[in-house]
């Protein structure tokens, strides 16, 4: 007698985003369907002017385009059209190992993560990160770590997999390279497990170039970071600002209350609408913090609310 409820294996789908690949995406493709046969492999051409989309189609892949120019886009893109329980993104330009997906789908497979990334730092050369990348990536998941209590090493790591529910639940709102920043965050901030694991990082191949603006791209990261935490750590945000314009306005008195002390009056009057100025400030930021935070939890809430009757909706 046949099982009813026969187990089967999850469908896995493998995401490659792409911008003027053509010198390395068809071996990208040919590498990952050789580790997983199985596979849908799916290449998001993002406007390449160059043979990308022919090489990958040549190679066995089903070619998306994406118009909107971005990284950050294309990842939306494949929230929004890949249906596969569990999604594979990786970059086209040749530099992460497709022997390592096996590893990184053995926490997601196994049930213990929602999200696993390709921590590149342990493993490289010399040419694979341009200068001050390595320190922006620490910089960046200090700050994380610190705020959501996380032990993120490799923030911007193009190689991650992710199950099909935290996929449809993170929304996208980046456009570019900050699009790694984005997962993270939304992800820790929504009680996601994210696990790293360790995986080589190669260097690109010649005549192959990389589309990261060290200056332009960091202060976009930085302010993607600023944005992102205002709008879920809003109380962290605030809160530290409430302690540093109290700092600022217990300084500023320091004269007057002396003075008030001494003479029994207040001299240096200007020093005095300093401090009750931006002690006013302090406390404005401080109420304002624990006002966001108590909507962001409210919505935090009905937002798991909501995901769990579609689930039961598409369940039945």
């Amino acid at each position: 007698m046949a099982n009813p409820n026969p187990i089967t294996s999850p469908s896995i789908a493998i995401a490659i985003p792409c911008y003027q690949e053509e010198k390395t995406i068809a071996q990208v493709v040919a590498d990952f369907k050789r580790e997983l046969p199985a596979a849908a492999v799916y290449v998001f051409d993002n406007n390449c002017t160059d043979r990308t989309a022919e090489f990958a189609r040549a190679a066995g892949a089903t070619v998306i385009r994406e118009k909107r120019q971005g990284k950050g886009y294309v990842v939306a893109a494949m929230f929004e059209v890949i249906n596969e329980d569990i999604l594979i993104m990786v970059d086209g330009d040749g530099t992460y190992d497709a022997t390592a997906v096996h590893r990184l789908l053995g926490p997601v497979l196994a049930g213990d993560a929602d999200m696993t990334v390709a921590a590149r730092l342990q493993e490289h050369s010399d040419k694979s990160f341009r200068k001050f990348h390595v320190a922006g990536n620490q910089l960046v998941c200090w700050i994380i770590n610190r705020i959501f209590n996380a032990s993120i090493s490799d923030i911007f790591s193009g190689y991650r997999a992710f199950t099909r529910d935290c996929a449809l639940t993170i929304p996208i709102t980046s456009r570019g390279f900050d699009v790694e920043t984005e997962l993270i965050v939304q992800s820790l901030y929504r009680g996601m497990v994210v696990r790293e694991i360790e995986a080589p990082y190669g260097e690109r191949p010649s005549g192959s170039f990389s589309k990261l603006r060290t200056v332009p791209d960091g202060i976009r990261v930085l302010l993607r970071l600023f944005l992102l935490l205002r709008a879920y750590k809003p109380l962290t945000m605030f809160g530290s600002l409430f302690i540093a314009l109290l700092l600022v306005s217990l300084a500023a008195a320091a004269l007057p209350l002396s003075e008030l002390i001494q003479y029994h009056r207040v001299i240096s009057r200007a020093s005095a609408i300093v401090a009750i100025s931006v002690f006013m400030l302090a406390c404005l930021s401080l109420s304002l913090g624990l006002v966001l935070s108590s909507l962001n939890q409210r919505l935090l809430e009905l937002e798991r609310v909501v995901i769990k009757r579609m689930k039961h909706s598409t369940s039945v």
